[in-house]
């Protein structure tokens, strides 16, 4: 397969539980808490549309319903907003369903996110695919999903995203040994490490959440048997073709250095909430105001 076969098919894996939100996702997906005024989902299914990839894939779960209705048309409700003349409104909901073809398959069993890719297998086909995560929001001021289409294009390879972390919060990520590859801005993986202690860490590089990957993943997937925590790791199917050469063999990294949007925990989400909000033209001023009188306050 030539490397200039165009990517256009970004996948999302939303099968989790989301147990660190209960009892908030009891009834309701984690993906489908707001960020602000839109589901984290939106944001992430948004950053797949700006960089063209306009046939997404969500991978689903049971109680998972809500993602569906989302990003679909409401004509009851868009007919009472254009009755009310509310333009801004009605454009915001019709936002979501005008994103991309966006397709569901379900993974039956929570067997690990590469489990979750491997369901997309039948929908990707032969071709070179994004897998986005829920839980890392990019800004969409900062370029990452469009430079690791173009290190895909350029290389032939699987393409992870990394980011520089403390040391010391290394072992709460996948870490990458890399070395630089000449006369380019990208690097060249050697090896992936699930969550090391931070003294067995190759680097402080940290495996965050978006991937560009070769379609030879499915293969290795097939053949890859449960790990850390008793399920499928992406991670140990990349590490195999870090050190394949041929065809789909190799693996290279984006560092990204732009703002990055944790939703994955508690705190992480409010901290994300917290600044989106305060860097936004109609909520900013007022709440940063209110911000700054609230810590006074401690």
């Amino acid at each position: 397969m030539p490397a200039t076969t165009p990517i256009t098919k970004a996948v999302i894996p939303a099968a989790g539980l989301g147990t660190r939100f209960l009892p908030a996702t009891k009834a309701m997906p984690k993906e489908m808490l707001p960020v602000v005024d839109r589901p984290a989902i939106q944001y992430v299914v948004a950053e797949a549309a700006r960089a063209g990839l306009d046939n997404v894939l969500v991978i689903t779960g049971r109680s998972k319903r809500a993602l569906e209705d989302h990003f679909d048309r409401v004509p009851t409700l868009e007919a009472a907003l254009e009755e009310k003349g509310d333009e801004k409104k009605l454009s915001a909901v019709r936002e979501a369903s005008c994103l991309g073809d966006i397709h569901y398959v379900r993974q039956r069993d929570p067997k690990g996110l590469g489990h979750a890719v491997l369901c997309a297998e039948r929908h990707v086909g032969d071709e070179p695919f994004a897998v986005l995560l829920g839980d890392d929001l990019i800004d969409e001021r900062d370029e990452l999903l469009g430079e690791m289409i173009r290190v895909q294009q350029a290389t032939g390879g699987s393409v992870v995203a990394l980011m520089e972390v403390p040391a010391e919060a290394i072992s709460a990520y996948g870490c990458a040994d890399v070395t630089p590859v000449e006369g380019e801005s990208y690097v060249q993986v050697h090896g992936l490490v699930e969550k090391p202690a931070p003294e067995d860490a190759p680097s402080n590089l940290a495996i965050i959440g978006r991937y560009v990957l070769h379609p030879a993943v499915f293969e290795v997937l097939k053949e890859t048997g449960p790990g850390r925590g008793g399920e499928i790791q992406l991670t140990d199917a990349l590490q195999t073709l870090a050190k394949r050469e041929g065809e789909g063999g190799g693996v290279y990294g984006v560092v990204f250095r732009g703002r990055r949007y944790d939703t994955g925990d508690k705190l992480s989400y409010l901290k994300a909430v917290v600044t989106l909000a305060s860097e936004r033209d109609d909520l900013g001023p007022e709440l940063r105001s209110w911000l700054g009188e609230f810590v006074a306050e401690f």
